[in-house]
């Protein structure tokens, strides 16, 4: 049996096996050497409480400090659970804020206005605050300052203590960041009670089975263990220890840690022998360690002390010795002489910063508190520490300590620590508060907009909760205009997001029609047009562009300052008249004008909808750079802002729609997968963005000849009907009626875009250049031989496309009549005119179809040299857009002639 010394508590004994697993990590980081096995990088302790764990990490924190490695440690606190992001700042705000500004401006990047709430050097006040960060934003905002600091200043050590009482937040972004330990100067060590691991987030439970380590279980000493241990404590001076005695020590702590050494603590205090004589006064010794012997103890300290001892566990780890004075009535002279008794009696540990000696002594502590007083402490705490200069997210734990009392003030400091927790990406914990301080509750005045609060946090993670505060909100007595506008705003959007789409427009339909404001009105209008577009079972489609197209024109020529409202209608005009296959100068025209100042992707008032929409007109009008630049602006916005959530998902994947439509297949790939992982991250499949990553990346992947991927692409993510209420891009049905054609079933393919084909004629969607479900069912017919059918889709598809104006929607629509037409010279000619129009656009895919089509026309009627010519055409579109099928086709033609 071995003895290992630190300063925690004089030895570790039968931990061979754990320090060596930290000495071997611990040495390899040191040696930034590549680790030998997966997990090697992240070291995880578990056991019941008193078992040692804060121990060993101590002396793992000793072993990596002598390695000269950057040590950084936190834990978690039963007080403090409900306190996002606390173990994050516990682990960073202390080294950040020591250094010099520009220092810390060097290791906080660009990210410091991300994550600077959440590692708390933000200054949390009321003032104006920017689009807060989703959690996801601040999760990658983490890791990069954690990486930046672990490569300029690492080798790193996180450790993390007590992680069964870590905030949700923290262990979110730990379990997260320990897929990336292995690939850099970081060891990651935490310690937890496995049996009080809270059920959220689960990925925290299973970080290290996914990351590859085993969790080492710490066990109960053995009894020669705490022999060795009795005769260390009753050693100096020598005296008589008797083998009995140990024994019965044994038997009473069970082998505990820190039982036992508190136990022998007291009994040296009770001055007994360690001899079998004492046996019968062991038990009534460890009584007084714990529970109500605890209590009583303290209780013989005097009030002072015990009030000391509330306030400390009231206030939490790492507590100030001020502040427990404050929070206990206390004079500083008073709070200095109970800290002094209550170390002396193995209570509390510290000086200026007080601890209690274990987590178990806290935990009785607190629990001994009579109810009344508890409660009262908790709110003289919230005031000690905002007073103090500590934030409204330090005092918001004690708020919802407290029971509903009607205090206004009470309910202002919920919700401005709500605001902070918004700011700090953790919307989850501004709901708690503002859902606490409805309970308080509100006085009139602020009752609604509390609820509108509480509806804006949640809307974009429980739209359909958000839809019930959000209608009580509008049901408040004398609201405000603004805020009226605010709240209805607010609901439609959520009902929106809920599948709600139809009573989303109706909501902002009827509110424009009470608007007294004519600004007001336009607002409302707005949303209004904008929910109607994106209702896939929109009625009265007809009537509703008209009224746009009027609206447009109206403030295209009238004499009002153009700002953001009229610039979001002319964006919606430029929308609708692509989807319904205006002539495309039409919807330029307006693009251009809703362009002309800019459109703000993340501007919380207005919606980043538009913004896209307006952007994407370019891609459908032959103009993709101009595409590609203002989605590089959104992308740029968003992850500016920290929505690196939903938001950064549809930009990746609607930039990976255009890259597809403009023929850079292998950079469609990577960005419709990277806005696919980005949603599987967010999380909710079958949400719009889901739709929107899987049916693109579906369609590159056809496009790309990977047929079965794209096949299990679908089947993973259940990519049939029923499908979005929304209207998504590429239109998810027509895109898996084009896989059935693929697969070999025409018949399903037929029935699935009709289906398509009836919806979008139904609203006037018709320009096959937006979507070409003609183009896809004419195919389907042909493969079953209904030519005649076939052939007039097609024809129709052109009348269509000539109407829009597009190069590259007429150069598709003539490929797909040439694939009908009657006779192989008209089938010739209309290729070439096919191939003529790609020319002048960029679209290379399409294009390359067409040409192998005029080289395979060409063969078959027998002009061999020009064949050959084309399909070498053809071969050199194919591989420079990475259409692997198409090249190798062309090639195998070239190679048989």
């Amino acid at each position: 049996m071995a003895e290992q010394k630190h300063a925690g508590s004089g030895v570790l004994l039968e931990r061979d096996a754990e320090l060596d697993a930290a000495r071997g990590a611990l040495d390899s980081l040191a040696a930034r050497a590549v680790p030998a096995r997966p997990g090697e990088r992240l070291l995880v302790y578990t056991g019941a409480a008193g078992l040692g764990k804060t121990s060993l990490l101590a002396a793992v924190r000793e072993e990596a400090a002598a390695r000269g490695l950057l040590v950084l440690a936190a834990r978690g606190g039963e007080q403090e659970q409900l306190s996002a992001f606390h173990v994050v700042r516990a682990l960073l705000k202390p080294f950040l804020a020591a250094l010099g500004e520009e220092e810390q401006r060097d290791l906080l990047g660009g990210w410091n206005d991300i994550v600077g709430p959440a590692i708390g050097l933000a200054q949390e006040d009321d003032g104006p605050a920017s689009a807060p960060p989703d959690p996801q934003g601040v999760r990658d905002g983490l890791d990069w300052v954690v990486t930046n600091l672990a490569v300029s200043r690492g080798p790193l050590v996180l450790v993390v203590d007590d992680a069964h009482w870590a905030d949700a937040e923290s262990l979110s972004w730990l379990a997260a960041f320990a897929s990336r330990v292995d690939g850099l100067p970081v060891l990651l060590v935490t310690a937890y009670r496995p049996d009080e691991l809270p059920d959220s987030p689960a990925s925290f439970r299973t970080m290290a089975g996914a990351n590859g380590a085993v969790p080492l279980g710490l066990t109960a000493l053995t009894p020669d263990a705490v022999a060795a241990l009795v005769r260390r404590m009753f050693g100096s001076p020598p005296t008589r220890v008797e083998d009995a005695f140990c024994r019965e020590v044994w038997a009473v702590t069970g082998g505990n840690p820190f039982e036992t050494v508190e136990l022998l603590a007291k009994a040296q205090e009770r001055e007994l022998a360690a001899v079998e004589e004492s046996c019968p006064l062991l038990r009534e010794v460890a009584a007084a360690t714990k529970g109500s012997g605890l209590v009583a103890r303290l209780e013989r300290l005097g009030a002072s002390s015990v009030r000391l001892a509330w306030a400390v566990s009231v206030l939490g780890i790492h507590t100030p010795l001020e502040l427990a004075a404050a929070t206990a009535s206390l004079t500083p002279a008073d709070a200095a002489e109970a800290a002094d008794r209550l170390r002396a009696a193995r209570i509390l540990t510290g000086h200026q910063i007080l601890e209690f000696i274990h987590p178990l002594v806290a935990t009785s502590v607190y629990r001994g508190i009579p109810d009344d007083l508890r409660t009262a402490m908790h709110g003289r705490a919230g005031w000690v520490v905002l007073g103090a200069g500590k934030g409204p997210i330090t005092a918001a734990r004690h708020w919802l300590e407290l029971p509903p009392q009607g205090d206004t003030a009470v309910v202002d400091q919920l919700r401005s620590a709500a605001r902070a927790f918004m700011q700090a990406g953790a919307p989850e914990t501004a709901q708690r508060c503002l859902a606490r301080a409805l309970r308080e509750p509100p006085s009139p005045a602020q009752r609604a907009e509390v609820l509108f609060e509480l509806g804006c946090s949640t809307l974009l993670y429980d739209p359909a909760q958000t839809v019930g505060h959000l209608r009580a909100a509008l049901e408040q007595p004398q609201l405000p205009d603004q805020l009226h506008e605010g709240i209805t705003v607010r609901l439609a959007q959520s009902l929106a997001h809920s599948n709600s789409l139809l009573e989303a427009s109706q909501t902002t339909a009827e509110a424009a029609a009470l608007a007294v404001s004519d600004q007001t009105r336009l607002r409302l209008l707005v949303w209004n047009f904008m929910w109607c577009a994106f209702d896939a079972d929109e009625e009265g489609s007809a009537a509703r562009s008209e009224r746009l197209a009027d609206l447009a024109l109206l403030l295209e020529r009238g004499e009002q300052t153009i700002g953001t409202a009229e610039r979001y209608v002319f964006g919606l005009r430029a929308w609708d008249a692509v989807v319904r296959g205006e002539p495309v100068a039409t919807a330029v025209r307006y693009a251009d004008l809703a362009q002309e100042q800019g459109l703000s992707w993340t501007d919380q008032e207005w919606a980043f909808e538009v913004p896209t929409l307006a952007s994407l007109v370019y891609m459908f009008a032959d103009l993709p750079e101009r595409a590609e630049e203002l989605f590089a602006k959104g992308i740029a916005e968003y992850e500016e802002a920290g929505w690196r959530g939903a938001h950064l998902a549809f930009g990746h994947t609607i930039l990976g729609y255009i890259r597809y439509r403009c023929g850079s297949l292998a950079d469609a790939e990577r960005s419709a997968r990277e806005g696919l992982a980005i949603a599987n991250r967010v999380g909710g499949e079958g949400v719009p963005v889901h739709w929107y990553a899987v049916g693109t990346l579906a369609a590159v992947l056809m496009a790309r000849g990977k047929l079965e991927e794209a096949r299990q692409l679908a089947e993973r993510y259940h990519f049939q009907a029923p499908y979005s209420a929304a209207v998504v891009f590429p239109d998810s049905q027509t895109v898996r009626g084009g896989m059935l054609i693929a697969l070999g079933d025409a018949e399903g393919a037929v029935a699935e875009l009709t289906a398509a084909g009836e919806r979008f004629d139904r609203r006037e969607m018709g320009n096959p250049g937006w979507c070409g479900w003609q183009r896809a069912l004419a195919q389907a017919h042909g493969r079953l031989g209904h030519l005649e059918l076939a052939r007039s889709l097609a024809e129709d598809q052109l009348v269509r496309a000539e109407r829009f104006g597009t190069d590259s929607a007429v150069g598709t629509a003539l490929r797909a009549a040439a694939e009908f037409a009657e006779g192989n010279e008209a089938r010739i000619d209309l290729l070439r005119r096919s191939v003529d129009r790609f020319e002048r656009c960029s679209a290379p895919y399409e294009h390359t179809r067409a040409v192998v089509d005029l080289a395979t026309a060409l063969l078959d009627e027998g002009r061999t040299k020009e064949a050959l010519e084309q399909f070498r055409a053809a071969l050199k579109l194919a591989e420079s857009c990475a259409a692997d099928e198409l090249a190798e086709y062309a090639r195998r033609a070239l190679d048989e002639a």
